[in-house]
C-alpha cells in the first residue's frame, strides 16, 4: 500500500479540526483524575467549537483557496477538453441504494454538463476512483458517473473515465496517461474552488497543463468574510475542509507533488 496515502488518511483523522475537538474531550475525561490538566483539555476544546464553529474564521482560512484563481470566462479561443476531478459523487449510497447521491460539491457536476453542451467538440473525461483507505469496492466514484452522465443528456460515447486514482495527485497523473493531450491543446479542469490552487499544481507536476474552472465556492466575498456562522456545524465543516486544503498543499510540496507552494494562474 502506498505509505504517503496511508499516512495522509491517518493523519487526516487526528488533524481534521471537527475531530479534534472530539480528541480534546476524551483527552479531558482520561484526565479527570488530575483537574488543571483535564481543564486545560477542555478550555482548549471549547476554544476549537467557538473559534471554528461560530466565529468568521473558516471564512478568513478558505477565502483565500478560492480567490486564487478567477471564475471562467469565454475568450472565444477553442476548448480542446474538459476534465472534472472527483469528490462531489457519494458513490457507497449509490452501491446500496442504486440512487446516484451527491454532496455538496454538486456544482462541479452541473458545471461539467452545462460545458458539454457550450463545447460540444471537446472530449470530455471524468477522474475518480475511491479514497477509501481500506479499498473502495464497488464505491468507484467513476462508476456512479457513467450512470450520472446519460442523466446529464451528455453522449457516453464523448466520456473517458480514469477509476483508479485515490488521490489528486493520482488524478493527474493517471488523466495524463488516459488522455494523452497534445502540446498547445486547451483543456479546461472542473474541481472546487478551494481545491483548484492543489489541483492545478498537481497537473502541472504531471505535465498536463490545463485551464482552471472554479466552482462549488464556500465563501460568498469579501464583504461576508467577516460574518459569524450561525451553527457550529457549518463553521466546523468548512474549516475542515481549508484546513484540509492548506495541509495538503504543504504536504504536496514538501513531497515534491507541486513545484510551488500555492500554485496560481500561469
Amino acid at each position: 500500500m502506498d505509505s504517503f496515502f496511508t499516512l495522509s488518511k491517518v493523519l487526516w483523522f487526528f488533524a481534521a479540526p471537527s475531530n479534534l475537538v472530539l480528541i480534546l474531550v476524551a483527552l479531558a475525561l482520561l484526565a479527570l483524575p488530575w483537574r488543571r490538566l483535564c481543564g486545560v483539555f477542555l478550555a482548549l476544546a471549547l476554544a476549537l467549537l467557538v473559534g471554528l464553529g461560530l466565529s468568521p474564521l473558516p471564512n478568513l482560512l478558505a477565502a483565500p483557496l478560492e480567490n486564487r484563481f478567477p471564475p471562467f470566462k469565454d475568450d472565444g479561443r477553442p476548448v480542446d477538453g474538459i476534465i472534472m476531478l472527483g469528490g462531489a459523487e457519494v458513490p457507497d449510497i449509490w452501491a446500496r441504494r442504486g440512487a446516484p447521491t451527491f454532496n455538496d460539491a454538486a456544482e462541479r457536476v452541473i458545471a461539467f454538463a452545462d460545458l458539454s453542451r457550450r463545447y460540444p467538440q471537446a472530449r470530455l473525461a471524468f477522474a475518480g476512483g475511491s479514497g477509501a483507505l481500506l479499498g473502495g469496492g464497488d464505491f468507484i466514484e467513476a462508476r456512479m458517473m457513467r450512470e450520472v452522465v446519460p442523466m446529464l443528456g451528455i453522449d457516453s460515447a464523448r466520456v473517458s473515465y480514469e477509476d483508479k486514482s485515490r488521490n489528486t495527485a493520482e488524478n493527474a497523473a493517471f488523466a495524463r496517461a488516459m488522455l494523452q493531450p497534445k502540446p498547445g491543446e486547451r483543456w479546461l479542469l472542473v474541481t472546487s474552488a478551494w481545491h483548484m490552487p492543489r489541483a492545478i499544481g498537481v497537473f502541472r507536476a504531471a505535465g498536463f497543463p490545463v485551464t482552471a474552472y472554479p466552482t462549488d465556492f464556500r465563501t460568498a466575498g469579501p464583504e461576508s468574510l467577516t460574518d459569524p456562522f450561525s451553527r457550529v456545524a457549518s463553521g466546523l465543516n468548512l474549516a475542515d475542509v481549508a484546513v484540509r486544503e492548506w495541509i495538503g498543499l504543504i504536504a504536496y510540496r514538501l513531497t515534491g507533488r507541486t513545484s510551488e507552494l500555492m500554485p496560481g494562474p500561469s
